[in-house]
């Protein structure tokens, strides 16, 4: 599941005219960055769910000749990250899945970090597997960092730490049903995560490359100048 459903206010003036997920890099979507990096990795079949400018979204989508795109349509309302993939379980289905945030790219370095991820996912000790990465090999990110993680992989968030080491970037591999087994219909994935962390099954894994989050017109700036693509 690709999530790009949200506002985008923070990209502001970008956004006032188009989904947060169609603000470009170098001339293409964000959103079509995130999917080639999953078409290449083998996925076949995205689930994508809109709502702002959504006409404008689904648009575009139907232009791509691969993956597959599925809307979950979120016109009617907003259900943050864990709502969005609850509402699109019947397009989903059971079993685990990649997640991905429409507004993220990356540099890769000698490591293929979707391959990473799905070397190290095991979901008999697992409901998340997430791409972890230091703060020195990023751009865009907002918070003092998000996670702790240990020699065996598994992921402490900060909670009242000043800092942590590493920022969690959008890409994981997710089992579902600890999503489709909360009460509520909108909630943030956060939620998800931290039940799994007290439970000893939050891991993650830490490629080298550098990692961008498009969170503002600046930081879609220097994404830009950083990919090379700066015009």
């Amino acid at each position: 599941m690709v999530m790009a459903a949200g506002l985008g206010l923070r990209l502001r003036p970008l956004t006032e005219s188009r989904p947060k997920a169609l603000v470009e890099i170098g001339g293409r979507a964000l959103i079509d960055h995130v999917l080639d990096r999953l078409e290449a990795a083998g996925v076949t079949r995205a689930v994508v769910n809109v709502h702002a400018f959504a006409d404008q979204l689904e648009a575009h989508l139907a232009r791509r000749a691969s993956p597959e795109i599925v809307i979950a349509d979120e016109r009617a309302r907003l259900l943050d990250t864990g709502g969005g993939l609850k509402a699109a379980r019947r397009l989903l289905g059971e079993a685990p899945i990649w997640v991905a945030n429409s507004d993220y790219v990356w540099i890769e370095g000698a490591d293929d970090p979707l391959a990473l991820v799905a070397n190290a996912w095991d979901p008999a000790r697992m409901d998340a597997c997430l791409i972890v990465v230091p703060k020195a090999r990023t751009l865009g990110f907002a918070t003092a960092g998000d996670f702790f993680r240990s020699a065996c992989g598994a992921l402490v968030h900060r909670g009242g730490e000043a800092e942590a080491p590493l920022h969690c970037f959008g890409v994981e591999i997710l089992d579902p049903q600890r999503v489709y087994e909360t009460a509520d219909d909108r909630f943030s994935l956060f939620r998800v995560w931290m039940q799994a962390q007290r439970q000893g099954r939050l891991f993650g894994v830490v490629p080298d490359g550098f990692w961008m989050q498009a969170g503002d017109p600046a930081s879609v700036a220097a994404a830009e100048a950083r990919l090379g693509l700066a015009p």
